[in-house]
């Protein structure tokens, strides 16, 4: 349950977005609350995206606060509200809403902070050491997983995202989008030890420029 105001872009992962979404509110006055989310799905889609951004430009002497809310996100959606996520326009607060970490791209994920508000256990950071990472650790590790399903690789690949910003590592624009281009794989159905190989050794590959 929320109990104070959110004041600064934020994704919140929860375990009900209606109820999260009615605690939040209460904290701000009405006038300065703009709820976005598709009233026919859970599926936050490219028009939804386009009205949140179509908002954010609309000036506001006094800080604004936009709701965006969907169980899951359309990768085009969030491509487009990804630059001004980054540079918000002056007195706009954004807040996600969502019940997984994996629908939010990697290229957004790690540029926001998020508070994890699930009453379901976090995932653990990855044992990996992304900074050290050698080919002998990446054989050992696919070793020990070379049989996870679909959703366990996706939740591997957000322990080691999560490792990346514990870490303090910074990742081009290019290697976030492999994260994201790794996730697409898997819901493509890509064989899960095949994508997860392919990411690990990019990472291995330039840990020299971290």
């Amino acid at each position: 349950m929320i109990t104070n105001k959110i004041d600064n872009s934020t994704i919140l992962v929860v375990d009900n977005i209606d109820s999260t979404l009615n605690d939040l509110v209460s904290f701000y006055p009405k006038h300065l609350v703009r709820i976005i989310k598709n009233e026919e799905k859970e599926e936050f889609l490219i028009s939804q995206a386009t009205l949140a951004i179509k908002e954010a430009y609309i000036a506001s002497n006094e800080k604004k606060y936009i709701f965006l809310c969907g169980t899951t996100f359309r990768n085009e959606a969030q491509n487009s509200l990804l630059k001004v996520l980054e540079e918000p326009p002056s007195n706009v607060v954004f807040i996600i809403l969502t019940t997984s970490k994996s629908s939010i791209l990697p290229t957004i994920y790690s540029r926001m902070p998020y508070l994890y508000l699930k009453k379901s256990q976090l995932k653990d950071e990855s044992p990996l050491d992304i900074k050290k990472l050698d080919l002998k650790d990446i054989y050992n590790f696919l070793k020990e997983n070379q049989k996870i399903s679909k959703n366990e690789a996706k939740e591997i690949i957000e322990s080691i995202l999560l490792k990346v910003k514990i870490q303090d590592l910074s990742l081009t624009q290019n290697q976030l989008e492999f994260f994201s281009k790794s996730i697409k794989l898997l819901e493509l159905n890509s064989r899960p030890v095949n994508v997860l190989t392919t990411l690990l050794l990019s990472l291995s590959n330039q840990k020299t420029k971290f």
